[in-house]
């Protein structure tokens, strides 16, 4: 292997004892010298061999510490990182040779001697300076044999390159003419003196310009016509010239300097608009485009990255939803807009996924596969890097419909809630999802339905209404005891938690989904919106009768009727049964005890159980605290579990529990005969009644 090269594995096998070098979990001591650790594995072996794993265990900040600070294997060497299998070579920053892939293939990491430069046997590094020439024998020296050969074909421009001046050349590489097009190269070399040194001279400037001085979006000053170069300086540390990447840089020569490029460049006269206008695959973008009003912007000066449909992808678009689109300005302009990224992106600059931001707001994912450019994972992209004056145009075959032009029904196609839109169009709702209502949906999760979706019938139906709000809400924007209007006539509760945010029962999985008119927000369980007070959904079932008797004899019936916010943990008949019959008897004969008793199983706010997260202290109306968990998903108080979880009512949600909760310091209180007769019958009333069949309440099997 050639010592001058690092492959990924290599640099993985930490030969030198980086980890030693780089502690465990790194240093975080605000003085751990970087160059000093670099300067260890140099003194150890004299290549930075591992420099790649010493990387891996430093912060952002130590990773550009060491990028400024570290030295390679002796003077005037510069790393390139080189595709493997291919001739391919790239100049960017050593925060992308982590990475070890351009594209997705993998990389190596190539030392040579900087421009300039040459090695001496025996030393390290590249000490040797070579000598200076002028612009014409530099080319031959960075490996521009064919443009040599063509300034030799004009009459005028060799000797400008051998005389005195000072000048800057973007130099095509012998690759880059040798793909030219048969008839564009015949086109050149047919007219040397006009056409070849017209286009030759659009590649010199009148100045020296090194690539410290090339700055993002700038424009220099070419020798034809004084038309304009456009430079790009991307933060990967790659630089092109009108979307040609700098392969080699900052070759001195005596009377200039020489930059060797990927590509034959050519003029750019045309703006993005014009350049839309004269494509014949952009028929339907341009009448988009019109009845949008952008073509005022996409002819303005700027810097933009047009991914502009051509007549295909739109072919691919339902018949319906183009039309809706195209005939609804706000929807058509959020669409265009979120093809339009807000600063010019070469391809040649992509080596790698990055998140760029729309003019809509929204965020794609530019990225590559090989020589393929992807957005969002997809090779959508059939033809890249055509130049217009204000910005580069890629031609995608897939349209880009942003949420903020889709209909409920669209933001939900295909995604995890899309067996609750099937049951929406099953029970004849689908209208509301596919209209121009203002509406919010709050569709469960397709995992809610795991074990069978509900029949649709008339309670199924109003159900689903009752999971529609009648506004287009955003998340952001609700707050603690808001209500919520249904189209099922339903008023629901908002409750925000630490943690989560839910809708009565139901909290939101995911981020919302704002489309042209509704919003979507996925929940993670079916919605119960509330049917009474808290006792009215006691006494509707049979497993409460015994607890519905003691909060009667308790005097507390007005109070879990009255407005209010409580989380009730409700003890079953059989929690009452459990009890030895002695301390049954005696809290039955003991008024204020009792109504203590009941009272701790009494929350003072609503929890319902997506708020509970690890651990809740919830106050109750006797005054001390009920310990409240989830684990699993499965509700515990006081370390008993729950047997129900949810069951809401207006007034509060009640929890059924199969054991009696006990206050923490249940001190002996003093009787209260005048009640136990009356109690104890009302007990005896209420066991005899929970041997009937249990009648299901309202939502309950």
């Amino acid at each position: 292997m050639n010592p001058l090269e690092l492959s990924a594995k290599d640099a993985w096998s930490d030969p030198l004892g980086v980890k030693a070098a780089c502690p465990s979990e790194c240093s975080t001591l605000p003085g751990w010298n970087l160059s000093h650790t670099a300067s260890k594995i140099l003194m150890e072996d004299g290549l930075p061999s591992t420099y790649l794993q010493f990387l891996s265990c430093g912060s952002t900040e130590r990773i550009q510490a060491f990028c400024r600070r570290f030295t390679f294997p002796g003077p005037n060497v510069c790393a390139v990182q080189k595709v493997i299998g291919t001739n391919r070579k790239y100049f960017t920053n050593c925060k992308q040779w982590y990475q070890r892939k351009i594209c997705g293939k993998s990389t190596v990491i190539s030392y040579e001697c900087c421009p300039g430069y040459e090695k001496v046997p025996g030393e390290k590094g590249c000490p040797a300076a070579l000598p200076l020439a002028n612009l014409y024998e530099t080319l031959g020296v960075v490996g521009s044999t064919t443009t040599q050969l063509y300034t030799d074909r004009t009459e005028k421009l060799r000797p400008e390159m051998e005389g005195p001046g000072s000048f800057t050349i973007f130099a095509p590489s012998n690759e880059a003419w040798a793909s030219l097009p048969a008839e564009v190269l015949d086109s050149l070399v047919s007219n040397v003196n006009i056409e070849l040194l017209n286009a030759l001279r659009y590649h010199m400037v009148d100045r020296r310009v090194l690539t410290d001085e090339l700055k993002h979006g700038m424009a220099l000053t070419s020798m034809y016509q004084n038309s304009n170069i456009q430079i790009h300086h991307y933060p990967n540390g790659i630089v092109t010239v009108n979307c040609a990447r700098l392969l080699k840089a900052d070759h001195h020569a005596t009377n200039g300097v020489v930059h060797l490029i990927d590509k034959v460049i050519s003029t750019v006269t045309n703006n993005i608009q014009q350049i839309i206008e004269i494509e014949d695959t952009f028929e339907t973008l341009r009448a988009a485009v019109a009845a949008s009003g952008l073509n005022t912007l996409l002819e303005s000066d700027g810097q933009f990255t047009l991914l502009a449909p051509t007549n295909e992808a739109f072919e691919k678009i339902p018949t319906e939803t183009l039309n809706r689109i195209l005939g609804d300005p706000e929807a058509l302009r959020d669409l265009l807009n979120n093809h339009i990224l807000k600063s010019a992106m070469c391809a040649e600059a992509i080596v790698a996924g990055l998140s760029m931001e729309t003019l809509e707001g929204t965020t794609l994912e530019v990225g590559c596969s090989g020589d393929m450019l992807t957005i969002n994972g997809k090779a959508i992209i059939s033809n890249k890097d055509v130049l217009a004056t204000n910005g580069v145009i890629h031609f995608i075959d897939e349209l880009l419909i942003p949420d903020s032009a889709k209909t409920l029904s669209e933001l939900a196609a295909g995604s995890d809630v899309s067996t609750a839109i099937d049951l929406f169009g099953q029970a004849g709702l689908g209208t509301h999802l596919s209209g121009n209502e203002r509406l919010t949906l709050l569709a469960p999760l397709n995992s809610v339905f795991e074990e069978g979706a509900p029949p649709i019938d008339a309670s199924t139906k109003s159900l689903l209404l009752n999971h529609i709000v009648k506004d287009q809400l955003a998340s952001k924007y609700l707050y603690h005891g808001q209500t919520l209007d249904t189209l099922g006539g339903k008023k629901l509760r908002v409750f925000v938690y630490r943690n989560s945010l839910c809708i009565e029962n139901s909290c939101i999985a995911a981020h919302d989904k704002r489309g042209r008119y509704g919003t979507l927000f996925t929940m993670d369980r079916m919605l119960t919106p509330p049917v009474g007070t808290v006792m009215d959904v006691l006494k509707g079932d049979n497993r409460f009768s015994m607890l519905v008797a003691a909060i009667q004899s308790a005097g507390l019936t007005e109070t879990l009727n009255r407005e209010g916010a409580y989380t009730v943990f409700a003890p079953t008949n059989e929690a009452f049964q459990a009890l030895p019959p002695g301390e049954l008897n005696k809290l039955l004969g003991n008024a204020k005890e009792l109504a203590d008793i009941l009272k701790y199983h009494v929350g003072e706010e609503i929890l319902v159980s997506g708020g509970i997260g690890t651990l809740v202290r919830l106050k109750s109306l006797q005054g001390d605290k009920l310990e409240v968990s989830s684990k699993n998903n499965a509700v515990s108080v006081n370390k008993e579990p729950v047997a129900e979880s949810d069951i809401m009512a207006t007034n509060g949600v009640v929890y059924a529990i199969t054991s009696v909760l006990q206050p923490p310091a249940n001190r002996p209180q003093e009787r209260g005969d005048e009640l136990a007769d009356s109690a104890l019958e009302i007990f005896k009333q209420a066991s005899a009644f929970s041997r009937v069949r249990r009648v299901p309440g309202p939502g309950r099997a």
